[in-house]
């Protein structure tokens, strides 16, 4: 048993990644699954969708990987955070669609509880804001909009859990009701310093304690899967939160270390070591990972749009067909125009947190056209991951944070994005050999508890640059667009 099936459910499809003995991807396989906007600001999952892709592409993997069952030692979870699901202990049926972490519908009830005074305390607890973002309003919405739900969950009958925990869940038949402390650590509900759930915080959701799943490190034993599932039991020994785990993919264990994903959102964690930094620049305390009982904090800055302004091209504006035309696109575009696209299409994040203002176009002219809309698009994420690092730096200390980002996530890829990232940034940008780094985190605390793969320090010294990102745009020119799009992010929270 020398391979891990690293699962890594994200925010529009569900991958299944198998690597070897020497952490090498033997085979992906990956299906995409349906978006529901049942309101505007609104997002949700089937439940469905999202265990049916997941199993089916583990069997998938494994079958292109010519393996059998038997060759697999264990299996690493990975998935989009936040996300909120509610279902029977008895049944495991979910009693509503999954709410999506992008949702904004309990946009009013965190204002509510903010002018109400509590933000302080939900802050110093779990390191976040009180923003629609995190799961502890969404599990609050559930049980207030859903009939019967409260009574239900109030008598014990309910379960809730994010998406690690519902694919443990499933995988395990029902046995086991768990979650890791990243994803603990993004509920709105975990007290990432006393490291348990906040009674003080439950109360003022009116969420019943015994819903919570219980809380365990990165590398733990999950349970075994269902042995009809795939032939026989495969232990889970690896879950971390999507973000933190390609913290941890990237190697990122030193403090001082930065990384930046870039998919469906973009996020920014900075590892500080043992102690938890509290920002005073919005930006978000949170567990990096958490071993042999010990956490790892991180301050994150969290992009509600990266990928997805690509995926709007494509399925709003219909000016692309696939993901890879905007890099031709944009060195295409008219460079004399300054288009300013704000993609804040459910609000903005870090470090502006304004839930309500929606996405605007600056700079428009009679020859804006396909490629300056690419150009825009790309560069938008650029402006946002600036946005993140100088926050970051003025937590942290400039001189402490080291200067180098390490990117992954599918638009890293792109060598025009990641050159004008290293541009605006006026720093180095690391792009590693293997971009799967969410999944080989996920597989690397799987393989690393099941004694295949090599400690911390000796991961740390495997890790390899693809290329590196060297600035070359005039600082003068840096300075004038940055700018540009400060006034255009001032100008959109206006409106």
């Amino acid at each position: 048993m020398t391979h891990i099936l690293a699962i890594d459910q994200g925010t529009t499809s569900s991958r299944a990644i198998i690597f070897d003995a020497k952490m090498s991807v033997v085979a992906v396989a990956q299906e995409e699954f349906t978006q529901h906007f049942p309101a505007s600001g609104w997002v949700e999952h089937d439940p469905a969708d999202l265990w049916s892709t997941t199993a089916g592409t583990c069997r998938e993997a494994i079958e292109r990987a010519g393996l059998a069952t038997g060759d697999i030692a264990a299996i690493g979870i990975t998935n989009q955070r936040e996300t909120t699901l509610v279902w029977d202990r008895a049944t495991g049926k979910p009693i509503h669609n999954a709410i999506v972490w992008q949702d904004r519908r309990t946009a009013e009830m965190c204002r509510s509880l903010r002018e109400a005074g509590h933000e302080g305390m939900v802050t110093d607890r779990t390191g976040l804001l009180l923003d629609p973002y995190f799961s502890g309003t969404k599990l609050a919405w559930l049980l207030d909009n859903v009939d019967g739900a409260r009574e239900r969950a109030e008598a014990g009958e309910l379960l809730f859990g994010t998406v690690d925990s519902f694919l443990i869940w499933k995988l395990t038949g029902g046995k086991v009701h768990a979650t890791d402390a990243t994803n603990a650590a993004r509920t709105l509900l975990y007290d990432i310093r006393k490291g348990r759930w906040s009674t003080t915080i439950c109360g003022l959701l009116n969420i019943p304690v015994s819903m919570l799943p219980e809380v365990r490190d990165c590398a733990s034993d999950f349970g075994s899967t269902r042995p009809d599932l795939f032939g026989r039991e495969i232990p889970i020994l690896g879950v971390a939160g999507d973000q933190q785990a390609a913290t941890v993919g990237q190697a990122c264990f030193a403090p001082g270390m930065l990384k930046s994903t870039y998919g469906t959102g973009c996020f920014a964690l900075l590892n500080t070591g043992d102690t938890p930094v509290r920002s005073q620049n919005k930006l978000l305390t949170t567990i990096a990972y958490q071993l042999d009982g010990k956490p790892t904090y991180a301050l994150e800055g969290s992009i509600f749009i990266a990928g997805a302004v690509v995926q709007w091209l494509r399925d709003g504006l219909k000016i692309i067909r696939e993901a890879r035309e905007t890099q031709p696109m944009a060195q295409a575009a008219d460079e004399t125009q300054n288009l300013v696209l704000v993609p804040a299409f459910v609000g903005l994040g870090a470090p502006y947190w304004n839930a309500e203002c929606r996405g605007a176009v600056y700079g428009l002219t009679r020859n804006s056209g396909p490629e300056e809309f690419a150009r825009a698009a790309l560069e938008s994420v650029g402006y946002q991951t600036r946005d993140l690092l100088e926050a970051m730096q003025a937590d942290w200390g400039a001189g402490e944070a080291q200067q180098v980002l390490r990117v992954d996530g599918g638009m890293s890829a792109s060598d025009w994005a990641m050159q004008f990232l290293s541009d605006i940034l006026g720093a180095p940008v690391d792009r590693p050999k293997v971009l799967e780094t969410t999944a080989l985190g996920a597989a690397w605390l799987a393989g690393m508890k099941a004694g295949i793969y090599p400690d911390m320090d000796g991961f740390a010294r495997e890790w390899a640059l693809e290329r590196r990102f060297d600035p070359g745009m005039e600082d003068s020119l840096r300075a004038e667009k940055y700018a540009r799009w400060k006034r255009a992010v001032s100008a959109t929270t206006q409106v």
